[in-house]
């Protein structure tokens, strides 16, 4: 018998766990390419707040009263296709549960040796794509530019903040608290903000790049977002990846230094991982690389059990994370 999580109504504010419900699924034969797959790890992510809501989005919104979905990694147990063989690892977008059935199609095939399966699920998954083609594609940064990352502490922002050094970078970085701060800097940080210190956050950024910024990532949205506008040189480019500080507010957010965008010239651009699907083997082969030269580090903050996947994503919004947010299975 496989467990699941399931969202049973749609969140007001912050998640609790009364908008959660643990069921059993029943036990089915599988149909013709299919496979069953025992989950190691499931993720949890950001943006499956936005989802819990109603209303248009990127990707639909979870029905309620069925099986949440995410990113997973496990091994094939059962198979009727000849794509799989029982043993196999894969990825695949049926987590929040301990076993999945799924057509063989929606599966990827991982290369089994020393990667951990955590990887599949971070630097070499949809985070490292995240932050990989953000930074070079979408805000286009170069050697000598001055990169300022939002939530740096995160899944996402701890990898920019890495690869960014990687390329000759200044880069600044915010952080909740002077634990998390201590953890940016040791990624290569150059100058790291306390967004939980006293005082505008403005005058801080103002503070750590006196000259103004060439790239802002941005993870936070809101005072985050406004004061990088703020900062910011002209023609400076914006990656718009996420906006976590704003997905449990039903409040407005003002922001106050919009009308620099026209006089800077500031090229502000959203995106997502999958517009850029097409080129997964280019990122993998160059963020492979660099984790197999120990030049990237991957740091996870895991959550043992199912029965503890609503704490792990509630981690996110805490701040109770530093780097990826994973629920790791019993084997």
């Amino acid at each position: 018998m496989a467990y699941a999580w399931n969202l049973v109504s749609r969140p007001k504010g912050s998640p609790t766990m009364e908008n959660f419900a643990f069921t059993k699924m029943p036990d089915r034969t599988l149909r013709d390419g299919e496979i069953r797959v025992a989950n190691s790890f499931f993720s949890v992510d950001p943006y499956m707040r936005p989802r819990m809501d109603e209303g248009d989005s990127y990707i639909p919104p979870f029905d309620l009263h069925a099986p949440m979905t995410g990113a997973a990694v496990g091994r094939v147990i059962e198979t009727r296709t000849d794509r799989f063989k029982i043993g196999d690892r894969v990825s695949h977008f049926k987590g929040w549960r301990d076993v999945a059935t799924l057509a063989a199609e929606d599966a990827s095939a991982l290369p089994e040796g020393d990667l951990k399966d955590e990887y599949f699920l971070d630097v070499l998954g949809t985070i490292g794509m995240t932050a990989y083609f953000g930074l070079f594609d979408v805000a286009e940064a170069k050697p000598g530019d001055v990169v300022f990352v939002s939530a740096g502490a995160g899944a996402v922002g701890s990898l920019v903040v890495q690869i960014a050094k990687l390329r000759g970078m200044t880069v600044i970085a915010s952080a909740g608290g002077s634990q998390k701060c201590e953890f940016v800097r040791t990624l290569g940080a150059d100058r790291v903000i306390d967004y939980k210190s006293p005082g505008p956050f403005e005058e801080k950024l103002r503070a750590a790049a006196p000259s103004g910024l060439d790239v802002y990532f941005d993870n936070v949205g809101g005072e985050q977002l406004d004061a990088a506008i703020g900062v910011a040189k002209r023609n400076a480019r914006f990656a718009i990846c996420g906006m976590i500080g704003m997905y449990n507010s039903d409040a407005p957010i003002g922001f106050s230094n919009l009308f620099n965008l026209i006089s800077k010239r500031l090229q502000i651009r959203g995106f997502i991982n999958m517009d850029f699907m097409a080129r997964r083997g280019e990122c993998m082969a160059q963020m492979g690389y660099w984790v197999s030269e120990g030049l990237i580090e991957s740091h996870y903050t895991t959550f043992d059990g199912i029965e503890n996947g609503p704490e792990a994503f509630f981690s996110l919004f805490s701040g109770g994370n530093t780097g990826k947010a994973l629920v790791r299975l019993a084997s």
